[in-house]
C-alpha cells in the first residue's frame, strides 16, 4: 500500500475510535472523500465525518501529512484555504513527524488543529502500577553455645559479620545479634547421643498455638545440637522464634505497545491522548 495512503487509512481507524468514544449516534469516519466548496470547485478530503449533537451539524476535515521532516506553513495555509471554501467544516491536520513554528503560528491563529499521530515506541512506557505486598514471616534463630565454639574453633562473631555484610541494610542489628540463622540438613534437634530432642516443626507449632506470645518465644536445650548443612554438628543453647512483618513494593512499567494502538499529540498545546487497542 501506498505510505500516504497507509497513513491516511490509519488516520481514519484511529479517529473512528475517537468518534464512537465521544459521540452518541453511530457516525461514520470515512477515507477520501470530495466536497464541493462554495466556488463550485470540488476537494478532496483524506478523512472526514459528520455527526449531531442537539441538533447541531458538525463537519470535520482532516488532512494527513506522511512527510519525513516537519510540515511548513504553506502547507496549513493550503488547507486553511480548502477550509475556507467549504461550509462551516472544522479543520484538523495530521502530520506523522511534527510542523514547523510558522505553521503552528498560523493554525493557532486560525484555529486549524495540529495533530501528531504515530504508534508507541518500543521501549516507550504510559505510566506503571505499584504492587504491595504484606509479609508475616516466622523467622528461626539460634543461640550457639559459646564454650562449645571455643573449644571446637567456631568463630561466632567471624559469622556474625558475615551474615552482616550479606545484609548490609542491617548490619549493626547482625553485627550484634545473640540469635543467628542457621541452615539445617533435616530441622532435628538432637542430643549429643544422635537422640531426637525435638524437631523445628514441633517447636513453630508450640510458638503458633501460644497466644501469650504475640512475637517470640524462646525454648532453652542443655544438651542440643543441629546437624547444619555447612559446619556439620553444631552445638545450641536456645532456639528463638519471632514473627517479622515485611512490606513489599514492586514496580511495574506498563508497556505502551501492550494496551495502546497509537498516541495522538496536540501539536499547539502539547495534551497526548493514548488511543487504547481494546
Amino acid at each position: 500500500m501506498n505510505p500516504y495512503t497507509e497513513f491516511e487509512r490509519f488516520t481514519q481507524r484511529i479517529y473512528q475510535k475517537l468518534v464512537n468514544n465521544n459521540v452518541l449516534k453511530p457516525t461514520k469516519v470515512q477515507h477520501n472523500v470530495k466536497l464541493k466548496g462554495k466556488s463550485g470547485c470540488e476537494h478532496q478530503i483524506d478523512v472526514y465525518w459528520e455527526y449531531e449533537i442537539a441538533g447541531n451539524m458538525h463537519r470535520v476535515a482532516i488532512e494527513c501529512k506522511n512527510y519525513d521532516s516537519h510540515v511548513p506553513i504553506g502547507r496549513v495555509r493550503d488547507f486553511f484555504g480548502v477550509l475556507q471554501d467549504l461550509n462551516y467544516v472544522r479543520g484538523i491536520m495530521v502530520s506523522s513527524k511534527g510542523y514547523q513554528e510558522g505553521a503552528k503560528k498560523f493554525a493557532d491563529y486560525y484555529g486549524i488543529s495540529l495533530k501528531m499521530l504515530r504508534p508507541p515506541g518500543r521501549d516507550e512506557t504510559i505510566g506503571s502500577i505499584i504492587i504491595t505486598n504484606h509479609l508475616d514471616l516466622c523467622n528461626c534463630l539460634y543461640r550457639i553455645d559459646e564454650e562449645w565454639a571455643c573449644q571446637n574453633h567456631f568463630d561466632i562473631q567471624g559469622y556474625r559479620d558475615r551474615i552482616a555484610i550479606l545484609h548490609s541494610t542491617k548490619y549493626d542489628f547482625w553485627h550484634k545479634a545473640e540469635y543467628l540463622p542457621i541452615e539445617t540438613i533435616d530441622r532435628i534437634i538432637r542430643d549429643s547421643k544422635g537422640k531426637s530432642v525435638s524437631s523445628l516443626e514441633e517447636l513453630e507449632n508450640q510458638f503458633l498455638d501460644n497466644p501469650k506470645n504475640s512475637s517470640s518465644i524462646v525454648f532453652s536445650f542443655e544438651d542440643g545440637w543441629l546437624y547444619s548443612r555447612y559446619f556439620g554438628h553444631v552445638k545450641i543453647r536456645e532456639v528463638k522464634f519471632e514473627y517479622e512483618s515485611k512490606v513489599q513494593e514492586k514496580t511495574f512499567s506498563l508497556a505502551a505497545d501492550d494496551f495502546v494502538e497509537a498516541i495522538l499529540d496536540d501539536a499547539i498545546n502539547g495534551k497526548s491522548d493514548y488511543i487504547g487497542k481494546y
